[in-house]
C-alpha cells in the first residue's frame, strides 16, 4: 500500500496555518462583536467575540492589552483590529487582537466613567476635604516648567502675597509618562514635608491631553497626600478625576493661586484694624477694671469688714441656743421613754411565771413518783402470782416429790418402755443431781 500520498496531521495543520498567515485579507482584520467568556487575567487575555450567529476565539497579549484605556467586560460591544491565524496544537483558528475600542462610546470616556464608578464605590469622593492654609509660607507647584501655568501662578502670587515661597516641581502634564512623573513629584513633596499647600495643574485641551489627570495612580497619590492639594486642570468646563479628589478645585491656574494665598495688602490692613480694635478693647477693659476697683473700695463691708461676720455671729448664737434646746428635749423624751419601758418590763417579768411553772413541775413530779410506785407494786404482785403458777408447773417441783426424768446419751427424754434398750446407758435427772444407770431388763405393761 502506497502511504506517500497521505499527510500527517502536523503537515496539514502547518499548511493551513501558512495559508492563514500569507493571506493579505486575514493579516489586517477589523472586527465588530460582543465580548464573551471574558475573565481578567494577570498577563494575556483569552476571550471570544460573537454576534447573533457566530463566535470566534480571540487572544490579546499583555503588551497590547496594557494600551487599552478601559476595562473590557462581559457582553460589551467592541471594535477590534488584529489578524487571523491558526493555533497548531488544537488545530483551531483564532483572532490575535492588537487594539480594542468600545463600540459607540470612546475608549477614554468609557475608561473615565469606569474609574469614577470604581472610586465612588471605594468612597474616595466622600473623604473629608483638608482645609487650605490661610497664610502659607511655602507652596509647591506641580506643572510643566515651560507652560503658561507656572507663569500665571507666579504673577498672581507676586501681586497678592509676595512673601510666600513658591517651589516648582516640574512634571510632564501630557503623554504616556505624565502620570508617573506627577505621582513621583507628589511623593517627593510629601517626603520633604515642609509645604503648606500643593497646586497641580495645566492648561486646557482635549480629553487625550488631560488624560494623565484622569489616571487612577494620580487620584490615589492625591488622596494619600498629607498636604492639602488645589487642582487646576484645564479650563472651567473641564473636570478631571484629579479635580474631584483634590481638597479644592480651581477653574484656572490664576484662580488656584488666588485660593492658595490671601492679598497681603488686605491682610496688613486687617492686621492694623485688629491692632486698633485690640488697643481700644484693652483700654476699655482696663477702665472697667478700674471702675470695679473704685466701687469695691467704696463698699461698706470693705471699709468695715467686721460687719460681715457680725450677722453670722448672731446667727451662730441663735442656732446654738436652738440646738441646746432641741438636744435637751430629746434627752428628756428619751429618758421618759426609758422609764416607761422599764415599768412595762417589770410588769412583764418572767419571775412570777417561773415560780408558777416551778410549782407545777413539783406537782407533776410527785404525781409521776406516786404513779410509778403504784405501777411497780402492781407489777410486783402480778409477777409473784405468775412465779407461783409457773413453779407449780415446773418439772423440778415434780422431781422434788420423788420423780425422775430419764434421757439417753443424745438428751432425748425416754417416756415409754419401747424407748429403752437393754444395756443402754440411761441418765436420770433427780431433784438434786444426775444418776447414770444401765438397763438390765425391759418389760411392758399390758393395759388392755
Amino acid at each position: 500500500m502506497d502511504n506517500s500520498k497521505y499527510l500527517t496531521v502536523t503537515a496539514l495543520t502547518q499548511y493551513l496555518k501558512r495559508k492563514f498567515d500569507v493571506d493579505p485579507y486575514l493579516g489586517h482584520v477589523y472586527l465588530m462583536g460582543e465580548i464573551s467568556n471574558f475573565r481578567l487575567r494577570p498577563s494575556h487575555q483569552y476571550f471570544s467575540l460573537k454576534d447573533d450567529k457566530a463566535k470566534i476565539s480571540a487572544i490579546m497579549f499583555k503588551s497590547n492589552f496594557s494600551k487599552v484605556k478601559f476595562k473590557p467586560e462581559e457582553g460589551m460591544k467592541v471594535l477590534v483590529k488584529g489578524r487571523i491565524s491558526l493555533y497548531e496544537p488544537s488545530g483551531t483558528y483564532q483572532m490575535y487582537v492588537e487594539s480594542m475600542e468600545p463600540d459607540g462610546l470612546g475608549a477614554l470616556y468609557l475608561a473615565l466613567e469606569q474609574l469614577k464608578k470604581k472610586l465612588s464605590q471605594q468612597g474616595v469622593f466622600d473623604l473629608p476635604k483638608r482645609p487650605i492654609s490661610q497664610f502659607p509660607k511655602r507652596i509647591a507647584v506641580v506643572t510643566s516648567q515651560s507652560g503658561a501655568v507656572i507663569h500665571d501662578i507666579m504673577t498672581t502670587v507676586k501681586r497678592r502675597y509676595p512673601i510666600v515661597q513658591l517651589v516648582l516641581f516640574p512634571a510632564q502634564v501630557q503623554g504616556d509618562l505624565a502620570a508617573a512623573t506627577i505621582v513621583e513629584q507628589l511623593k517627593r513633596i510629601n517626603e520633604i514635608g515642609n509645604f503648606d499647600t500643593i497646586i497641580i495643574g495645566r492648561g486646557g485641551g482635549s480629553i487625550e491631553d488631560l488624560w494623565p489627570f484622569n489616571e487612577e495612580v494620580v487620584a490615589q497619590a492625591i488622596v494619600q497626600s498629607q498636604i492639602p492639594i488645589i487642582s487646576s486642570v484645564g479650563h472651567e468646563t473641564d473636570t478631571t478625576i484629579a479635580d474631584m479628589v483634590a481638597d479644592l478645585r480651581a477653574a484656572t491656574p490664576t484662580a488656584a493661586a488666588e485660593l492658595a494665598t490671601p492679598v497681603l495688602r488686605d491682610v496688613l490692613m486687617h492686621i492694623q484694624d485688629l491692632k486698633a480694635r485690640l488697643g481700644n478693647a484693652q483700654v476699655k477693659l482696663i477702665q472697667n477694671y478700674r471702675d470695679q476697683v473704685r466701687n469695691y473700695a467704696q463698699n461698706t463691708f470693705l471699709q468695715h469688714p467686721e460687719r460681715i461676720y457680725e450677722v453670722y455671729l448672731q446667727k451662730v448664737d441663735n442656732l446654738t441656743s436652738r440646738l441646746n434646746k432641741v438636744v435637751s428635749e430629746q434627752i428628756y423624751n428619751q429618758r421618759q421613754s426609758l422609764w416607761d419601758l422599764r415599768g412595762r418590763l417589770n410588769n412583764q417579768s418572767p419571775m412570777s411565771q417561773l415560780h408558777y411553772y416551778d410549782t407545777m413541775v413539783n406537782n407533776y413530779q410527785q404525781r409521776i413518783l406516786n404513779s410509778t410506785n403504784k405501777i411497780i407494786n402492781n407489777n410486783r404482785n402480778s409477777f409473784s402470782k405468775e412465779v407461783a403458777a409457773l413453779d407449780s408447773l415446773s418439772p423440778l417441783k415434780t422431781l422434788s416429790r420423788g420423780y425422775a426424768i430419764a434421757t439417753n446419751d443424745d438428751g432425748k427424754i425416754l417416756k415409754q418402755a419401747k424407748d429403752y434398750q437393754v444395756d443402754q446407758t440411761i441418765n436420770l435427772k433427780v431433784t438434786d443431781g444426775n444418776v447414770k444407770l444401765i438397763t438390765k431388763e425391759i418389760s411392758e405393761e399390758n393395759n388392755g
